[in-house]
C-alpha cells in the first residue's frame, strides 16, 4: 500500500517540497507519495487523527503551525523542544508521532556552504519571530555568534524569542521600522518571514547594510526576490532560501526512509522542473 507524507501550512504557495520528495521516491523504488495540505490551525486534530490512523510516513510543517503542531504530537526531539518549532514529524513504529526539527540543520548548511558565512563571532540581524526564525536564532547562537538581533513588526513576539534563547548568547529585540541602526554593523541579515514570496516588498533596506556583510533570504519563490535582487543590485553577497530547502528535506526524507543520499536527486528534480511559469 502507498505510504503518504504531506507538507501542512497556510497558504500553501509553493510545490518545491512535492516535488523533491516525489522525485527521491520514485528514484529510490519507495512507493510512497508527497502531497500538499493546505489548512488552519483549527483543522489539525483532524489531521493528526489521520495520519494516526492511516498508511503515513510523517509529515512536514510550514508557517504558521511550526509551534502550534507540538501540541498536537505525542513526543518532541531535544532538538525541536529546544527551539520551540518542530518542522518535520515522523509516524514511529509504535504508532506515536515525534516532531522534530531540520531546518536549523539544513539553514547552518546554507549559511556556510552555500553563503560562505562565518558564525562564530558574527552579528546577526533576523527578521522574523516564527518558526523559522527561531531555528535561525538557534542555530547561530550554539554556533557561538557575537550578537544577534531579533526584529518584528509586533515587538511582543521578537522580545518573546529573545527571552526564550536569553541564556544562549547576547540578543536584543526591537520592530522592524527601527531596523537601520541594527543593519549598520551587521555581518550577516537575515529575512526569516514570508516578505516578499508574493510582492516586491523588502524585508529591509539593503543599503542600512555594510558591503562586507551577506543577505539570506529564506524565502526561495520566486528565485530571485526583490530583497536578493536588491542584495545583488549593491554587490552584496546573498543567497536565498533553495539549499536551506534542499538540505532540510533529504534529513527528513532519511528519517522516514532510511535513506541518506537524496539531496542531490531532490536538487536535480527541482533544475529539471520546467513548470517555472507555473510556480507557487
Amino acid at each position: 500500500m502507498t505510504s503518504t507524507v504531506a507538507l501542512i501550512g497556510t497558504p500553501l504557495k509553493r510545490r518545491h517540497s512535492g516535488v523533491m520528495h516525489n522525485a527521491a521516491f520514485s528514484h529510490f523504488g519507495i512507493d510512497a507519495r508527497y502531497e500538499l495540505r493546505e489548512l488552519a490551525e483549527t483543522g489539525l486534530p483532524e489531521f493528526v487523527a489521520e495520519v494516526r490512523e492511516g498508511e503515513w510516513l510523517g509529515f512536514q510543517v510550514t508557517a504558521p503551525h511550526k509551534q502550534a503542531v507540538i501540541a498536537h504530537l505525542d513526543r518532541v526531539e531535544q532538538g525541536a523542544a529546544a527551539i520551540g518549532a518542530v518542522n518535520s514529524v515522523i509516524n514511529d513504529d509504535d504508532g506515536g508521532l515525534t516532531g522534530f526539527n531540520t531546518d536549523a540543520s539544513g539553514f547552518r548548511h546554507a549559511l556556510t556552504d552555500t553563503l560562505g558565512a562565518t558564525i562564530d563571532g558574527s552579528r546577526f540581524v533576523v527578521v522574523g519571530a516564527g518558526g523559522a526564525a527561531r531555528a535561525v536564532v538557534w542555530t547561530v547562537l550554539n554556533g557561538g555568534a557575537g550578537e544577534v538581533v531579533v526584529a518584528n513588526r509586533s515587538l511582543q513576539r521578537a522580545t518573546d524569542l529573545v527571552a526564550d534563547f536569553a541564556d544562549l548568547g547576547n540578543m536584543s529585540a526591537l520592530r522592524t521600522d527601527e531596523l537601520d541602526v541594527a543593519l549598520a554593523s551587521a555581518d550577516v541579515a537575515v529575512n526569516a518571514t514570508t516578505v516578499g514570496m508574493s510582492s516586491g516588498e523588502l524585508a529591509f533596506d539593503v543599503d542600512a547594510i555594510p558591503r562586507e556583510a551577506a543577505v539570506f533570504d529564506l524565502v526561495y519563490v520566486p528565485p530571485e526576490t526583490a530583497l536578493v535582487r536588491a542584495a545583488l543590485d549593491r554587490g552584496l553577497r546573498v543567497c536565498n532560501g533553495i539549499e536551506m530547502l534542499v538540505s532540510q528535506a533529504a534529513l527528513a526524507f532519511e528519517r522516514w526512509t532510511g535513506v541518506s543520499d537524496a539531496a542531490p536527486v531532490m536538487r536535480n528534480a527541482l533544475e529539471e522542473w520546467d513548470g517555472q511559469s507555473d510556480r507557487k
